[in-house]
């Protein structure tokens, strides 16, 4: 069993610990507290980590690292058709070899900037069979999307078969996400749901992104809706409800359900989600990929006065520059100065691991729990240790992954 000491131990299980210690035993935490007493009657090895704070590793809750490769390469756009437009056409010009490519190379993007797990959306499930085990916990969720008829694809439908087969010594696990309402018709939805409850797997989905697609569900109209419609997809549940109430109405997602973005509400959907039935749907902001998109501001004082569970996430290089969530809190903190450095932490660690049900094993540091942890070059007072956090910048030097440190 061996035995970690450091300058500051951020567990998010209670305040900061000035020259905390910590210990490992396989791929759990097992001792937690002050150094002085942790390692008082340790005999095994110590490892040293110097002047650094020490936390749980950060969890990005939406993610589509397949497009990895898209950093750059789509335009900023007034409106959210448009950039559909633009990221169906890239997607098209893409080989199963770039997206393969891209996904690796995400995943250590990822890495470097301090995340330690991932729910990561997956539109290209015939390359999974063919990656090495991811080098973070990642739960890869099927993008299931039917907003028009295609042609049969026998690459695509032979890898959705193959997305839920073993993979090795994978850490993680998998899930569902037809895509969003515009996309996904409310029978992929229904299967979604089932599938869910045999295979007890999580679901996410995008929902009310734009207020392109809210007029298209709430008023039948808009560029979305005569995008869509061109397309050739069915639109006789436009013109009736807000896009969340589409769902909840219909019965096409669970309280458990993963949501992200929530960007367009209406009163009656901040009503529906006051109350008690709707307390536990999980939500994910992904604040500089919606600056990109130009959204409205994202109602994060009023969703959570309902006491909504709201995490953070970064979305995809089609519309962020990074993968990086301390960025993503530097921006949370600057549009809602309200949220305090440990809210936003909150928002990367303890929330996340609730949002995927394993709020007792993921997201702190303490007995028991996954030893997932990242160390932080850090010399200053205690009662700074959370904003010196959400200012770090640069490549994680040390990073802990199931119990084993990572170079």
């Amino acid at each position: 069993m061996i035995a970690y000491r450091c300058r500051t131990l951020v567990t998010m299980d209670g305040t900061p610990i000035d020259n905390g210690a910590f210990t490992v035993d396989g791929s759990r935490f097992r001792d937690i507290g002050a150094a002085r007493e942790i390692l008082r009657n340790h005999t095994d090895s110590v490892v040293d980590l110097g002047h650094a704070v020490v936390m749980p590793g950060l969890i990005n809750a939406h993610c589509h690292l397949d497009y990895s490769l898209m950093r750059g390469a789509i335009l900023s756009a007034r409106s959210f058709s448009q950039w559909v437009g633009r990221i169906n056409a890239l997607k098209r010009s893409l080989t199963d070899n770039d997206y393969l490519r891209g996904t690796q190379l995400g995943h250590q993007e990822l890495r470097r900037n301090g995340v330690t797990a991932v729910l990561d959306i997956v539109a290209t499930p015939q390359n999974l069979p063919l990656l090495p085990p991811p080098p973070i916990r990642t739960w890869s969720f099927l993008e299931l999307i039917d907003v028009r008829p295609r042609p049969w694809i026998e690459e695509i439908a032979f890898g959705s078969w193959l997305f839920f087969s073993e993979h090795g010594e994978r850490l993680g696990g998998f899930g569902l996400s037809p895509h969003a309402p515009y996309t996904a018709s409310a029978k992929m939805y229904e299967i979604a749901l089932e599938c869910s409850r045999m295979l007890n797997l999580p679901i996410t989905t995008h929902v009310a992104e734009s207020r392109e697609e809210y007029d298209m569900f709430a008023e039948g109209r808009g560029q979305l809706y005569d995008f869509l419609r061109k397309l050739g997809r069915p639109m006789t549940d436009c013109g009736s409800t807000s896009p969340l109430r589409h769902l909840i109405e219909n019965g096409l997602i669970n309280q458990d359900c993963i949501v992200a973005h929530l960007n367009e509400l209406d009163d009656r959907d901040l009503e529906l989600l006051g109350g008690t039935k709707w307390r536990n749907l999980q939500i994910v902001h992904c604040p500089k990929s919606h600056h990109f998109l130009h959204h409205r501001r994202f109602p994060l004082e009023a969703l959570m006065e309902r006491g909504l569970n709201i995490c953070l996430g970064t979305d995809s290089l089609a519309s962020n520059d990074s993968l990086d969530l301390f960025s993503e809190m530097r921006t949370a903190k600057k549009v809602y100065p309200t949220l305090s450095a440990r809210d936003l932490l909150e928002m990367v660690t303890i929330r996340p691991a609730r949002a995927l049900k394993l709020e007792r094993s993921l997201g702190r540091i303490a007995p028991g729990y996954f030893a997932d942890a990242i160390a932080i070059p850090f010399s200053g007072a205690t009662e700074d240790v959370y904003e010196a956090i959400v200012q770090a910048k640069g490549p994680i030097k040390w990073m802990m992954i199931n119990g084993k440190p990572v170079n």
